[in-house]
């Protein structure tokens, strides 16, 4: 049997990394495609002569040929411009509409059958403009948000707890940015509540880094971050290729769920073969709902003004 492809748009930091990791997991056909003549090729043997050390996989093509990505399982788009100091998420939102659309374009007509993960920024809106450009399946198309922003609360708690990641278990909701909800009271070390671990000001101070990791990355390098959030993709890509049915944070598309109201945002959701295949609904308490429903009151606003920037 044909084994499945993986393509990568955009060969800069992450997408570079993502493909990397995915040989190393060895996840399939592996295609790093990006608009520098070179850039990509050369990633890509630099990656194949990796795997005699790593022992990974050595099927990574990088081109510039879009047609070398026909027929792929999984797209990941990492395309655009990244954050530099100064500049929010939101900064980003004309430039990197229209390098998605034109992408997404692209994808639509070579790989119908794809499931897509976003991981450009503003990353709801993205997912947005993916969907809408495709056509595709809702449930076909996502954003990596929930899984880079849960393992960074899950980062920050280890180190302050003392205790491994792999014991950690975080739940963030909404939109992707400084208005994302962290959940405590739905995160836990091995079962037992961080409320029984800390004290509500740390837990706090732990939420406001996470809300604000991307920024700390972004003025420390002086551009976005790109191990985690690669990482995160990858995650993903792997749960839809080998049907894993695993539970990940990310930006999918709800419905009644939530009461949303029909937009992509930050939910738990479980990944397999059919790509989003289940939005998890938790019981919110008031306090919980008021801050989603906020943040996700800002993806809307910015799904408008996508939409009046592509003339939608």
């Amino acid at each position: 049997m044909a084994r499945q492809k993986i393509t990568v748009v955009g060969a800069g930091n992450v997408g570079a990394t993502a493909a990397f990791i995915a040989a190393n997991r060895r996840l399939g056909e592996i295609v790093l495609l990006d608009i520098v003549k070179g850039l990509p090729d050369g990633k890509a043997l630099d990656m194949a002569e990796a795997s005699p050390i790593q022992l990974s996989q050595q099927e990574v093509r990088g081109t510039t040929d879009w047609a070398a990505t026909a027929g792929s399982g999984v797209v990941i788009i990492t395309s655009g411009v990244p954050r530099k100091p100064g500049m929010s998420r939101d900064d980003l939102l004309a430039t990197n509409a229209g390098i998605v659309r034109d992408v997404s374009r692209k994808v639509a007509e070579l790989s119908p059958d794809a499931a897509i993960i976003v991981v450009s920024n503003p990353l709801d809106v993205m997912v947005y403009v993916t969907a809408k450009v495709t056509g595709f399946p809702k449930n076909h198309v996502m954003g990596m948000a929930g899984a880079l922003d849960s393992a960074r609360f899950c980062s920050f708690l280890g180190a302050e707890l003392g205790v491994s990641v792999e014991d950690i278990q975080c739940v963030l909701l909404g939109g992707h940015g400084d208005d994302m909800v962290p959940l405590p009271r739905f995160t836990t070390v091995s079962g037992i509540p961080i409320a029984q671990l800390l004290g509500k000001e740390r837990i706090d101070a732990m939420i406001d880094r996470t809300r604000k990791g991307g920024i700390e990355i972004v003025n420390l390098l002086g551009y976005s971050a790109y191990y985690a959030p690669a990482a995160g993709a990858v995650k993903m890509a792997e749960a839809i290729l080998r049907d894993t049915k695993r539970l990940i944070c990310c930006c999918a598309w709800c419905d009644r769920q939530y009461g949303v109201g029909g937009c992509f945002v930050g939910v738990p959701a479980v990944l397999g073969k059919e790509g989003v295949e289940r939005i998890i609904e938790l019981d919110l308490d008031g306090s919980e709902k008021s801050q989603f429903d906020a943040s996700l009151g800002r993806v809307k606003e910015l799904v408008i003004r996508v939409d009046q920037l592509l003339g939608n």
